[in-house]
């Protein structure tokens, strides 16, 4: 028998809207996410310093610091952030903060300590219990002239309360006459209670004005209701944030009308309590944000408001109540608190602002700027005409120094190219001409510039390149033109210049006539007499495949390797190539010929998958060219390795570009793909298509398309990437030594995660380069590259030129240049990371145009002034997560352990006082969520100190994304094993679309943080289906609107994967996932329901003999779960979807619910041979709120006749369709708890084959113990989740009880499910919908020796259950278990019988469970010690 002894569930991680912000003496910033209170030191850079839960199940809303006191040292003894540290010295005071924090109905005095010596040692200390109030506090002020801890508490029905927060005592309370519930309010406090002014904003759209102590009266009656002083009116809309600025006597507003007001009322508060004005005026109406406000702030010269559209607006109160500027940052769902510290005259302020997403974002913004900057509406007129001289037209603008980091606006020089063929430079405010061309350059010229060092010298010098309509191209310093040197690149036109610059070496491509692209190397020497000397080298030239529009657009030259250099061009037709020169390169012309057959047959196959072809003829005239081609230039030529056939669409690529292993480019087909260059260990003869899959080759080198990234709605016109710089500060980056720099190894462009099947590497090629000694030593160097970088996108959205922000879905950047087709220059340059400011020269109108002017500096050019402002922390998802699932988890060594990192809270004190230099490994949990954002987030939560990375974002989706599953398997072996994983991952939603992605998750050794490769795989959408039919007149159309409800994988297949997913439109669907074809196809289609499918789960059985079987349950909105029997899915033959096989007939019908079943999970036992047969249990949470528990009967065809088992009487048989040679299934037993929760229950899962784990929009995760006799419930949590709409369940390592009980960040919390009883443990296999492969195991588990069908990680196996009688207790027992378990306080925590109990139970050792629940964020649980079943 299992012994479970009483056990508690607490928080491990935590991401919630940010509703509180707060600064300290611009030294500190104090933030509330739910319960938990965080403090970030701002100086010298800001970081996570000490964080702490201090509201139990209250949402934090405010915190109000008292005035700053310095006291002895002093250690504290209770409810501190982290373990017990050590005392500072003697010659150092340390200084404190008491705030009071408030939310919900509760309010708690906390002390937050700072070490004067060096400001780091900071802790957070609980003064006193939680004072529990009657009402909603809105607002919380300190009573200034009280030696006391007395606050001014504002409550939501319009009441005002004195409080005593060290014993919690209410001292005197009062209402307003006005007794109407309140959105907001303000207090207005000085010294004493009688001076107090509030003001409300009442749910009537009003401000009201009223005394709570009185006045200047000497006896108040608490009962006398205060009347009402002054009442403004104006709002349409409640009134949700409320802010006073003393010194000019302003009152702001913001409300649900999407409007700010400020207010002229004069002097309110201080002594006898001022009501200000007696008919205060409206002095602004601001209207600008795109939704509900709901914060405001005043400064003297602004108005800060930030509310639901995610912007944070500074409005200029002087110039009219403009918006001067607009802080960005944040991802769907809006802003939830801001703050602004203080300062005086045009010093430099901070602006906080928390989002819905859980993150926080800092900016710096300077005073005497505020009424300046404005990024889209004021940008206009910024824009500087800089008077290009003489009567010729600009064409071609360019600017020197673009790779010189250090060099700022104001130092930035153009060259610009005329239609006359003269090259001039701007600089200093003045135009110089440089060069002077022929004739012959006349009406046409294409120009390209570069900076480089001078050859033994740090001198740099900018050369400049300029090409006709005759083939020649000159080439000249732009400092000593006279040293120039004119090249040929053929007879006809120069369509194109490009420099590069690699391992000090300057390469310069010119794209000529008939496909040639001529090159050469040059070197820069420092001549005679202060002169420059050039000298060329010339190199092969590369010759671009066949097609109408035959030039050269974009290269990029990679590092050298064994195999000679690499070069990847992309071409005016659209297409990608690679091209390699020197190593072991021989081409010969069988080869050449055999490459020209396969790049015509690639661009055929793109034809016919809708590429447009180049219009060249029929295929013999094509081959008929490129023989002549061969015979004219012989080996003088390189030609292309690798093709990617109008990857980009028929309008080209704009630029390549290469960064830590891959490569990025783009087009003006509005997409951005990353590639990367791969490397085949064995080469396999593959399907050529025209969808980015390149073709054969001897050589073994291949371009192979990762992912597609495309921009906004409508900016169709792309011109590069901008590598965004990290958004979040690492610790890890300060604790890490320089890296080493050099030559790439020579498995730099050899994948080790997967070759093109999506399979590990080869073993003999391993193997070969393990005997070499080379293996171990590459991979510590290449691990890291490859790992795909946060990027923006330049391009242009109508008239203006946009760097868009894919991840947060905004403009960074805007400038209103007139659209594309101009030249254009960006500084900061393309080449280093970009800040996220900058300025634009463009050419328009025949005129010379900049965004800034030259002479004047960016205003916002600080890290913390730039348009995002500083990433405090980074959000998740805007809006709801709907979905999430577990991928596995990944162990790396972090660092050393002399101190704590960022978001290490807790810590043993043995560690700090030891200073073990030992590095620690760190433990991290991939999960991915889905949600209304229309996004997917992979995400890498470590338990042990509650820090949460994203690891990437996912925006193909056009809706919102309600389920994701996952295949996962851990890659290669040994540590391998634990410290990567790969992962097929499916999402679905919104209109009917489908995504599949392999995820490739590892450890960065260098930053020591998971990292993750997204490489897109397929998509597919009912309505482009359709389109796609022969025949499609006879067909009804599919719906668009249908939306994927629930997704699971019914088997898995060697390159793939069957989905069943639930549709709303009543559909059953059934696809198959192609990895090596990319492709999803749909195998048939049932309408049995009727109705809108809710929810699908799978279960795999096997008999005696070995044969395996595969259940299929679907329950949809009438309460009925359908049971198919999909044994024969998996043999479906490839192109089945063409000859629409019948769908099965559902085995089973069950009726379950009243009404919409949201959530199923099922688990199977084997009865053994006696009895034979299985046992497959059905659990189901439903719209009425009732958890149902169904056991059905299975037997296997060879079995014979069904017979009773275990007690287990039959019960009437619904709707059983069987046939000899099927499954015989029926319903044996039911089981309800009518009232499982008090909200529809949306999510269901098994953290044990006994152990069920619910939860529900009544914010409560609930455990049952699932019994062959009853079902019980045995404990529940409150979850600070809103909306808990997904649940992840997943069990652990086996460790030791004690050292489980450790404090963590919430360690302050009383979060303790009660478990009662035990019950015999069902052994069984289980599979699920998010973990299908039960010959696989998860990292935990491989290493504890389970198998993955003893337990699932995302959880779906089920237990039999008691009958009604046992339902009826166990309901009876949960409530008095949910009462007894929520309303302890910290000061039941330390009693001696929960003392003794832990002593007790140190020895014993269990395995720990982990509940992952999201909704409006996600809460990562742990219940600890689950001891492991056994029989009696």
């Amino acid at each position: 028998m299992k012994v479970i002894d009483h056990q508690r569930m607490e928080t491990a991680a935590l991401v919630a809207p940010v509703t509180a912000l707060e600064f300290l003496q611009e030294a500190f910033l104090l933030t509330g996410e739910g319960p938990v209170l965080t403090v970030f030191s701002l100086h010298p850079r800001p970081k996570a310093r000490a964080t702490l839960s201090v509201l139990q199940h209250y949402r934090i809303h405010g915190i109000r610091p008292r005035s700053l006191k310095v006291v002895p040292a002093q250690r504290s003894v209770t409810g501190t952030s982290g373990k017990k540290r050590d005392e500072p010295s003697a010659t150092s005071e340390p200084r404190f903060y008491d705030l009071a924090v408030f939310g919900g109905k509760a309010v708690r005095l906390v002390r937050f300590h700072v070490d004067l010596q060096d400001g780091k040692h900071l802790r957070f200390e609980i003064l006193g219990p939680l004072a529990k109030l009657q009402d909603w506090a809105l607002d919380v002020r300190w009573l200034c002239g009280d030696k006391r801890s007395l606050l001014c508490v504002a409550v939501a029905h319009n009441s005002a309360l004195l409080l005593d927060i060290v014993t919690g005592n209410v001292l005197f309370q009062r209402s307003c006459l006005e007794g109407c519930l309140l959105y907001s309010s303000l207090l207005l406090v000085h010294e004493s209670w009688e001076d107090t002014v509030l003001v409300g904003g009442t749910v009537f759209n009003q401000l009201v004005l009223w005394k709570p102590g009185g006045g200047g009266d000497k006896i108040v009656d608490s009962e006398h209701k205060a009347p009402v002083e002054r009442r403004l009116l104006g709002h349409s809309g409640v009134i949700f944030s409320i802010s006073y600025l003393q010194e000019k006597g302003w009152l702001a507003s913001a409300s649900d009308d999407r409007s700010v007001r400020v207010w002229g009322v004069g002097p309110l508060g201080g002594p006898e309590g001022k009501c200000g004005d007696v008919n205060p005026a409206c002095l602004r109406v601001l209207y600008g944000h795109q939704a509900r406000v709901f914060s405001v702030r005043l400064s003297p010269g602004n108005v800060f408001s930030a509310g639901e559209d995610g912007a944070c607006l500074v409005w200029d109160w002087a110039g009219g109540g403009k918006v001067v500027r607009t802080l960005k940052g944040h991802r769907a769902g809006g802003v939830r608190a801001l703050a602004v510290s203080e300062a005086t005259g045009d010093e430099e302020r901070w602006v906080a602002s928390g989002g819905a997403d859980g993150g926080v974002r800092l900016w710096r913004v300077k005073g005497s700027e505020e009424g300046k900057e404005n990024m889209e509406d004021i940008v206009t007129e910024k824009l500087t005409d800089l008077k290009f001289p003489g009567h010729s037209l600009p064409k071609v603008v360019c600017m020197t120094g673009e790779d010189d980091t250090h060099a700022s606006w104001s130092q930035s020089k153009f060259v610009v190219c005329s239609d006359q063929g003269t090259v001039y430079q701007y600089s200093d405010g003045q135009w110089e001409m440089v060069w002077q061309g022929t004739p012959e350059f006349q009406s046409y010229c294409v120009m390209e510039t570069i900076t480089v060092h001078v050859k033994s010298s740090t001198v740099k010098v900018n050369l400049c390149a300029v090409g006709n309509l005759s083939g020649t191209i000159q080439v000249f310093p732009i400092s000593h033109p006279q040293c120039g040197f004119p090249l040929t690149g053929g007879s006809g036109k120069i369509h194109s210049l490009i420099w590069q610059e690699a391992n000090n070496n300057i390469y310069l491509l010119a794209s000529g006539s008939e496909g040639l692209v001529y090159r050469w190397c040059l070197e820069v020497e420092s001549g005679e007499n202060s002169s420059l000397a050039l000298s060329v080298n010339p190199l092969p030239s590369f010759l671009l495949p066949p097609c109408g529009k035959r030039w050269l657009t974009a290269a990029v030259r990679l590092h050298s390797t064994s195999r000679g250099l690499l070069w990847v061009c992309g071409d005016r037709r659209g297409s990608l190539l690679l091209f390699q020169e020197g190593g072991t390169q021989k081409l010969k012309m069988g080869d050449d010929k055999r490459m020209d057959e396969g790049w015509l047959t690639a661009r055929k196959q793109g034809d016919e998958e809708g590429v447009e072809g180049s219009g060249i003829g029929g295929d013999r005239k094509s081959e008929m060219k490129e023989e002549r081609e061969i015979n004219e230039v012989g080996d003088l030529t390189l030609r292309p390795l690798s093709c990617l056939f109008g990857v980009h669409g028929k309008q080209g690529v704009t630029s390549v570009r290469e960064y830590q292993g891959l490569l990025y480019s783009t087009g003006r087909d509005g997409c951005v793909r990353v590639f990367r260059v791969l490397y085949l260990v064995a080469p396999e003869k593959l399907e050529e298509k025209g969808n980015g899959k390149g073709v054969e080759n001897k050589g073994g080198l291949q371009l192979e398309v990762l992912r597609v990234q495309r921009a906004c709605k409508g900016m169709e016109w792309l011109e590069r990437v901008l590598i965004l710089e990290s958004d979040i500060p690492e610790e890890e980056e300060e604790e890490k030594g320089e890296e080493e720099l050099g030559e790439e190894c020579e498995n730099y462009y050899t994948t080790k995660k997967q070759n093109l099947t999506g399979k590990l590497e080869v073993p003999e090629e391993r193997e070969e380069r393990e005997e070499k000694g080379s293996f171990r030593g590459e991979e510590g160097k290449t691990e890291n590259k490859g790992r795909e970088a946060r990027f923006a996108i330049i391009g242009f959205h109508a008239v203006h030129f946009v760097v868009w922000d894919p991840v947060r879905q905004e403009r960074l950047f805007a400038v209103p240049c007139g659209g594309g087709h101009r030249s254009w220059r960006l500084w900061p340059s393309h080449k280093a990371a970009w800040p996220g400011y900058g300025a634009l020269v463009f050419i328009k109108q025949g005129a010379v145009m900049a965004s800034q002017p030259p002479g004047e500096a960016p205003s916002w050019a600080g890290k913390v002034g730039r348009t995002g402002g500083w990433g405090l922390r980074e959000g998740v998802h805007g809006k709801g997560i709907g979905c999430v699932c577990r991928l596995g988890s990944i162990r790396g060594t972090g660092n050393e352990m002399r101190t704590n990192r960022t978001g290490d809270f807790p810590k043993t004190e043995g560690r700090d006082e030891a200073k073990e230099v030992a590095r620690e490994e760190e433990h991290w949990e991939i999960v991915v969520t889905g949600g209304e954002d229309t996004s997917l987030t992979v995400l890498a939560v470590r338990p042990d100190s509650g820090s949460v990375k994203v690891l990437s974002v996912i925006t193909d989706h056009i809706s919102s994304v309600r389920t994701v599953t996952a295949v996962t398997r851990p890659e290669g072996g040994g540590d391998n094993q634990t410290r990567s994983l790969s992962a097929l991952l499916v999402s679905a939603g919104g209109r009917a679309q489908i995504q599949c992605y392999r995820l490739l998750v590892g450890w960065d050794r260098q930053r020591l943080v998971p990292t993750c490769q997204v490489i897109q795989v397929a998509g597919h959408r009912l309505d482009e289906q359709w389109e796609r039919r022969r025949n499609r007149h006879k067909t009804v159309k599919m719906d668009p609107e249908t939306r994927y409800m629930s997704l699971v994988a019914v088997d898995d297949e060697t390159d793939g994967c069957l989905l069943a997913l639930a549709c709303s439109d009543g559909a059953l669907r059934l696809f198959s996932v192609s990895e090596v074809k990319h492709q999803i196809e749909l195998l048939w289609e049932t309408f049995h329901h009727q109705r809108c499918v809710l929810s699908v789960a799978t279960c795999s059985l096997e008999d005696r003999r070995g044969d395996r079987y595969r259940l299929l349950f679907s329950a949809a909105t009438d309460g009925n779960i359908a049971v198919w029997d999909l044994t024969g899915a998996s043999s479906l033959p490839a192109g089945t979807s063409s000859r629409s096989p019948t769908p099965p007939i559902p085995r089973l019908d069950v009726h379950a619910h009243q009404s919409g079943i949201n959530s199923l999970a099922v688990w199977a036992e084997d009865l053994g041979h006696q009895e034979g047969g299985c046992l497959v249990t059905v659990a189901s949470g439903g719209d009425d709120g009732q958890l149902t528990v169904s056991t059905i009967r299975v037997q296997y065809p060879e079995d014979g006749e069904i017979g009773g088992s275990r007690g287990i009487s039959p019960i009437s048989l619904q709707t059983q369709l069987q046939s000899p040679i099927q499954l015989h299934l029926n319903l044996s037993s039911q089981s309800r708890i009518a009232l499982a929760h008090a909200a529809p229950l949306t999510a269901l899962k098994f953290l044990s084959p006994d152990l069920v784990v619910s939860t529900s929009p009544d914010q409560r995760v609930c455990l049952w113990r699932v019994g062959s006799t009853d079902i019980r419930h045995i404990g529940a949590l409150f979850c600070h989740v809103a909306d808990a709409a997904g649940l992840a369940v997943w069990e652990g390592k086996m460790t030791e009880e004690g050292d489980e009980n450790k404090k963590t960040r919430f360690e302050s919390e009383k979060e303790i499910a009660i478990w009662r009883g035990s019950q015999t443990g069902l052994k069984a296999m289980c599979q699920t919908a998010a973990q299908f492969n039960k010959d696989n195991k998860t990292a935990d588990e491989a290493k504890d020796g389970e198998p993955v069908g003893a337990v699932s990680e995302t959880g779906d196996p089920i237990c039999q259950t008691s009958d009604e009688r046992g339902c009826e207790t166990a309901g009876e027992c949960r409530h008095q278990t949910e009462a007894h378990s929520l309303g302890e306080t910290e000061s039941d925590v330390n009693t001696e019988a929960g003392f003794k109990a832990s002593c007790e139970s140190k020895k014993r050792r269990g395995k720990t469970g982990w509940v992952l629940v999201c909704g409006q964020g996600f809460q990562l649980l742990r219940v600890p010690n689950m001891e492991k079943d056994a029989d009696m």
